[in-house]
Formats: C-alpha cells, sequence, structure tokens
C-alpha cells in the first residue's frame, strides 16, 4: 500500500505560514539611531541648565502665557465711547477718523479736558491751526496744563518724501497742493518727536484733520512706527485725529466717528443784515449725535457691539 494519498490529502488541508527572512540593520541606520539619542540626550542637559537658572526662571512656554499685558486704560471723557474701546491705552497710539463735521474734534476736547482734570499735563500739536480755545474751556479743559503747539509756514521738512519729477498733471496739481501743507507737516513731525522724548505728558494729540489725506499719506510709515516705539512702557497716550486711517498696524485702537445733525441755529437769527443777504442758506450747528463705530482692535478681541452714540453740544448753544 502507498502513503503517497495519505500524505497528499493531509497536505492539502494544511496551511503552511513562511516567516520573513531576518535582515540584520545596515551601519547606516545603527549611526542614525545613535545620533538621534545622543541629540535627545543632550537637549535634555540644556532644558535643564535653562530651568535651573535663576535669569530665566519668569521665561515660560509660549503655550501656557495667557495673552500680552494689557496697557493701563484711560477714561476719555465719554462713558459711550469707554464701554466700546476701555477707554485710551497709555503706551499705545490711537487713531479717531472721520470726516468734516463728524465729531472727531468733540472727542479730542473731551479727551484733552477729562486727562488735564486729572491733573495731567498735554500736549496739542495743531498741523492746521484749527484749535479753538473757547470750545476748550466750554468743555471743561483746564487751560494751564494744556501745551498748544500751533505749526506755521516755516520751512521744515524733515522726514517727509521728496516729490518726484516727471509727473502726469494731476499728480503735479496734487504735489503742488502738497507743497502748501509739506512745511507744517515738517513741523509736526519734528515737535512729535521731541515731545515724545520729554516723557513728561499724561496725552500728545495729533490734529491732522484739516489736512487733505493725499498731503498726509505722504509720511512715511517709519514715522508712525517710531512714535509706537517711543511711548512704549510710559504713561503717555498717543492720539491722533485723521479723516481717514494712515498709521497702518502702528496703532492699537482705530475708531471711525460720524456725525447727524439734531438741531440748528439759522445764520438769518445771528442778527447780522450782511449775513441775510450773501449766507441765508448757511446754518450753524447746535445740537448733533456722533456714532463711533470700533473698526479695529489690537488690545483684545474686537467686542460683539462695535459701535456707540453719544450728543454733543456747541459751545456756543449754552
Amino acid at each position: 500500500m502507498s502513503a503517497s494519498p495519505v500524505f497528499s490529502s493531509a497536505a492539502i488541508g494544511r496551511h503552511f505560514i513562511f516567516s520573513a527572512l531576518f535582515s540584520p540593520p545596515s551601519p547606516r541606520s545603527i549611526a542614525a539611531a545613535a545620533n538621534n539619542a545622543a541629540t535627545a540626550k543632550k537637549t535634555a542637559q540644556i532644558l535643564t541648565h535653562i530651568s535651573a537658572s535663576q535669569k530665566l526662571a519668569p521665561v515660560v512656554p509660549a503655550s501656557r502665557l495667557d495673552g500680552y499685558p494689557r496697557p493701563e486704560m484711560v477714561s476719555s471723557g465719554i462713558p459711550q465711547l469707554d464701554s466700546l474701546t476701555g477707554g485710551l491705552a497709555r503706551g499705545c497710539l490711537t487713531e479717531i477718523c472721520g470726516s468734516a463735521s463728524s465729531g472727531r474734534t468733540s472727542v479730542l476736547l473731551f479727551a484733552l479736558a477729562h486727562a488735564t482734570q486729572r491733573g495731567e499735563v498735554c500736549a496739542l500739536v495743531d498741523s492746521s491751526d484749527a484749535f479753538d480755545p473757547a470750545s476748550a474751556v466750554a468743555a471743561g479743559m483746564v487751560m494751564s496744563r494744556l501745551l498748544w503747539v500751533r505749526c506755521g509756514e516755516a520751512r521744515v521738512v524733515t522726514g517727509l518724501r521728496p516729490v518726484r519729477a516727471g509727473q502726469s498733471p494731476a499728480t503735479t496739481q496734487s504735489s503742488a497742493g502738497f507743497s502748501r501743507w509739506q512745511p507744517r507737516l515738517g513741523q509736526m513731525l519734528k515737535v512729535t518727536d521731541l515731545l515724545l522724548q520729554s516723557n513728561g505728558f499724561g496725552m500728545i494729540a495729533l490734529d491732522l484733520g484739516d489736512i487733505p489725506v493725499p498731503s498726509v499719506r505722504r509720511i512715511p510709515l517709519a514715522s508712525w512706527f517710531r512714535f509706537r516705539r517711543a511711548i512704549e512702557h510710559t504713561p503717555t497716550a498717543l492720539l491722533v485725529l485723521e479723516q481717514q486711517p494712515i498709521a497702518g498696524s502702528c496703532s492699537s485702537v482705530l475708531v471711525k466717528v460720524s456725525g447727524k445733525k439734531l438741531s440748528a441755529v439759522s445764520s438769518q437769527l445771528s442778527g447780522n443784515p450782511a449775513m441775510h443777504t450773501k449766507l441765508t442758506h448757511s446754518e450753524l450747528l447746535d445740537q448733533f449725535e456722533i456714532t463711533a463705530e470700533l473698526l479695529c482692535s489690537r488690545l483684545e478681541k474686537k467686542p460683539a457691539q462695535s459701535t456707540a452714540s453719544f450728543k454733543s453740544r456747541a459751545a456756543w448753544a449754552g
């Protein structure tokens, strides 16, 4: 009797498992593993040395930081604006932009008045010579604590970009308009540098609201970076009034204001017969409502309510 059919049937029903052949590690993989182990050991030694150093004890990983330290905030004198922005930040640049008759000057007067009432010495760089002392007194400003710098027509052009030759007629006309404001802007830059270096003012305000936007945009961005660096870690709040945002990422808070007329006094009630015939259509604003919108804030996340409204009254309205 042959045994081959028995072995064949047994072999058919059995599973055969073939294991992979063992291959020894290559010298390159052994060297790489040794290098990784040596690097991990050296990194652990460095971290241990850093953690034992007393000078580096306050240093913590970025993942454990709660956030940037919030600067000290002071009131702007307008409760509705304070609830929107948290106030004015010391050591930071705040921009207030808006068109003519939008209420930006009212915000400036209230901020300076509240700062002087706190006993702080403030400075106002008036680039267009548009500051009205009577309105400031009516807003409650202590004039003895205000340094009013009026920019004139002297030829000071420090820090401004020169006008290039070979420009188009439209650009040439714009350059001609810029040459009118160039001395004032040059004075503004130079005076602001001196004021920021003094470190003796609680608030410094730059009024650029009446200067055309193309002229203001000629101010180099490096100047705004220099201003921001100069007031860091100081108790000075830098406030800039303008028609459109110009400081870019150098500003910590950007607020846009717009005004709506509530009541007005006709020019015919002024008692001037000459005004009756020449300006019968003109009106003097008596009271208007100001709406402030928080466009950007690098101090904290933008709140859900980004607008606030408040009323302002003209100085002559009593």
